[in-house]
């Protein structure tokens, strides 16, 4: 509860937009394991606070997560409407590595958080201390958090 607490005073009075990461903040994520994105155990403890958030007044819910290929993108969405339909389809993007492959998972975050024009306040949630760095580093407005911050 501390978490959804702490987005309720962040988001009474500001229109707030929330990016959340998929593998290692809902999906499971083993490095050693062939990636089978449809049949990714679900983090229900991160997906229930997430799906809570959906029904404060100023908060939108996003998705944004990297694939490697361009077929992942649809594996991610099924995976998505089975298990957190709540992230409605046109708030999910997630892009393929495939389609830019000069660029490294935490550029391609950053670069599409910086590419938005908005003047709503943004949070993004990851698991990865290297993307929040980046994005840190790249973009100061932003407020971010680990995904640990979910778990009371």
């Amino acid at each position: 509860m501390h978490f959804y607490e702490l987005m309720k005073k962040l988001t009474e009075d500001k229109k707030t937009i929330i990016y959340v990461d998929m593998d290692g903040v809902i999906a499971s994520y083993d490095f050693g394991k062939p990636l089978d994105f449809k049949n990714k155990r679900p983090l229900t403890t991160n997906i229930k606070i997430l799906s809570k958030l959906c029904n404060l007044k100023n908060v939108e819910l996003h998705i944004l997560s990297v694939c490697r290929f361009n077929n992942e993108v649809n594996e991610k969405n099924e995976w998505l409407n089975k298990y957190a339909p709540f992230f409605e389809k046109d708030k999910r993007t997630i892009i393929p590595k495939e389609s830019y492959p000069h660029y490294s998972s935490k550029e391609l975050k950053l670069n599409y958080l910086k590419s938005l024009k908005n003047d709503e306040q943004i949070i993004f949630i990851d698991d990865d201390n290297e993307v929040l760095r980046t994005v840190r580093n790249g973009l100061k407005d932003i407020i971010l958090y680990q995904d640990s911050e979910l778990i009371d």
